[in-house]
Formats: structure tokens, C-alpha cells, sequence
């Protein structure tokens, strides 16, 4: 019995990303400009912000159009990088 495969992605196309991290007042403009540095054309009206029950985590989601998954994982390190987010979904 072979192992499931991945779904495949086929790129170019529109790409959720969530972002959770620190609940700090810059934490929305710092990921939109770490995100607009592998998706320069980023649509700003999709970035959306929800802060957590007592504001100490903020999510920020946003939806790029993604070229390939080599962008997708320098977004993933980038973000991770800055040491102000937990979590990419």
C-alpha cells in the first residue's frame, strides 16, 4: 500500500496565509511588509487583523497570489525569522 500523496497546488494562484504572533500595535504592518517582500503585489484589502480575547496574541490573514512553493517557504522563514510570530498557517 503506498503512502497518500500531497495535494498539489497548482501555482500561480490566490493564497490564504494566517499569521499569529505577538499582540503588539505593528504587528499587522510589520508582517505585510515582510510578506510584500516576496508578494510585492499584495492586495492590502485583503489583510485582516482579529486580536485575541485579552489582546495579547493578534492573527493577521491575508491573501497573496502565490508563484510557487520556493516563495511560499521564504515567506514561512522570513516571518519566522523576525522572532514576533508563533504560528503560519
Amino acid at each position: 500500500m503506498s503512502a497518500p500523496e500531497k495535494p498539489k497546488i497548482e501555482f500561480p494562484c490566490d493564497y490564504p496565509i494566517r499569521i499569529i504572533g505577538e499582540g503588539a500595535e505593528d504587528f499587522q504592518s510589520m508582517v505585510v511588509s515582510v510578506v510584500r517582500t516576496h508578494a510585492p503585489d499584495l492586495d492590502e484589502t485583503t489583510v485582516s487583523l482579529r486580536e485575541s480575547r485579552n489582546g495579547n496574541y493578534h492573527s493577521v490573514t491575508l491573501t497573496i497570489r502565490a508563484t510557487g512553493e520556493p516563495q511560499l517557504l521564504a515567506i514561512f522563514n522570513d516571518l519566522k525569522a523576525t522572532g514576533r510570530v508563533q504560528m503560519v498557517l
